[in-house]
């Protein structure tokens, strides 16, 4: 059996948590809900950009976004070896 005192603690706590968790969660919904509305807005009027196709970056021109290229030292390879691109670093976008 849990005494009074703890029991009354643990109510208090758990109310308190409760509450934390609840605000967090509409906080969270309501944001969302107002930066999906404003994003539509600005997708409706906006044109997606003719260079990136509206994806925000570019596709790395010397790997074209496989993040690594086919590197030998020698003029005729026997053996080509994958490396990780130098110019995106593997990020396949610049």
């Amino acid at each position: 059996m849990i005494p009074k005192p703890v029991r009354a603690l643990l109510t208090g706590a758990s109310v308190i948590l409760g509450g934390v968790f609840t605000l967090n969660l509409i906080s969270s919904a309501t944001i969302g809900a107002l930066r999906l509305a404003t994003e539509s807005k600005r997708r409706s009027v906006a044109v997606p950009c003719r260079v990136c196709r509206g994806k925000g970056f570019y596709i790395c021109k010397l790997c074209k976004g496989n993040a690594t290229i086919q590197w030998s030292p020698l003029f005729d390879p026997v053996a080509i070896n994958p490396c990780l691109c130098p110019t995106c670093d593997g990020n396949r976008s610049v």
